[in-house]
């Protein structure tokens, strides 16, 4: 496994990330000219296409191994009253993905795409963030490398995914602390809370941010001090991604605030990522657009598990069938516009 030495030893990597691949990029954009339609009639599908070039390093990009990973961890904060559900469930969850009985193990399967669950920290619950930081620095070091281990180059595309039971109010104060407001601006009703349950999570996350308000000039230290096992390890395979130059479809509004650290870190560290959906759960659309990130599909889900990030392969397969197969207008004897 990779192992971060310590935390400054990450900080130094996420500074210092590779950048696409132009050359591959500026070839796909001039297929894109000669294809037999109007200029930008297939709208974010020509984008889409330019873009897997860029980080695959083809003009021709193409989908042949696509890797759905979920990243799975408990949280203390479900002490607080933040989820309707136990934490036994995210046990119970990764049991049932192993069986083939979930949502994505469905969407998986339509995506043409790999499957795996990596439980981190052996499921243990992190700190309350409430009380103290979710994570020591080395554990919090140790769910990176994880996530950074889990990832092999030659992936085409990876899909990111979580379950942890209280990790939406994680990701809540994470995307507080990194971008500022309150837990009423980013509490949202995660696995369904009553609204009463919706204010003792605002609390909460309240109560966490004032407790770790140190720490939020680094976002290195909000990811420990706020997150969670199954964010930090996401953060870690956002990253290795990143240097295998690997495209990265990331799920909902967890997924999300998982990866944003990288982002605060480095104004382009996620250019290689996309936001598969815009998650229901509040506060997904402001963090996507905190990002300057257009999510692809709104379809009102909020499951997580990579479910998203599954429904929006297709979209891609088509993106890359289209600038793959489609004829010239040369080639297709078809007049250009004058």
């Amino acid at each position: 496994m990779t192992e971060f030495r310590d935390l400054d030893e990450l900080r130094r990597t996420c500074l210092d990330l590779p950048g696409g691949d132009t050359e591959a990029s500026t070839s796909a954009l001039t297929r894109q000219a000669t294809l037999t339609k109007p200029p930008g009639s297939l709208g974010r599908l020509e984008e889409l296409a330019v873009w897997l070039a860029r980080w695959q390093g083809r003009s021709i990009p193409r989908l042949d191994r696509v890797e759905i990973v979920i990243f799975a961890g408990n949280h203390g904060v479900a002490a607080q009253g933040v989820s309707p559900y136990p934490p036994a469930v995210t046990a119970q969850m990764v049991g049932n993905f192993a069986a083939g009985g979930a949502a994505i193990n469905q969407l998986a399967r339509i995506a043409g795409a790999g499957l795996r669950v990596v439980p981190v920290a052996g499921l243990d619950p992190t700190a309350d963030i409430t009380l103290a930081p979710a994570m020591t620095g080395a554990a919090f070091l140790s769910a990176v490398s994880i996530g950074f281990s889990a990832i092999e180059p030659g992936i085409d595309l990876l899909c990111l995914g979580e379950m942890g039971i209280g990790n939406t109010t994680a990701a809540a104060a994470l995307a507080a602390g990194l971008f500022g407001g309150d837990g009423a601006a980013w509490a949202g009703r995660g696995t369904g809370l009553d609204d009463a349950g919706l204010a003792r999570k605002a609390r909460a996350i309240d109560a966490a941010l004032a407790l770790h308000a140190a720490a939020q000039d680094d976002p290195i230290a909000v990811a420990r001090c706020l997150g969670g096992y199954e964010l930090a390890a996401i953060f870690g395979a956002v990253l290795a991604a990143r240097l295998h130059r690997i495209p990265v479809l990331l799920d909902g509004f967890v997924c999300t605030a998982a990866a944003a650290p990288l982002a605060r870190l480095n104004a382009g560290g996620l250019d290689h990522a996309l936001v598969s959906h815009r998650s229901a759960e509040a506060g997904h659309g402001a963090l996507a657009a905190a990002l300057g990130k257009t999510p692809l599909l709104d379809l009102g889900m909020r499951l997580g598990e990579a479910s998203g990030a599954a429904l929006a392969v297709p979209i891609l397969r088509a993106a890359c069938a289209c600038h793959a197969g489609m004829a010239s207008f040369a080639e297709a004897g078809v007049s250009t516009a004058s």
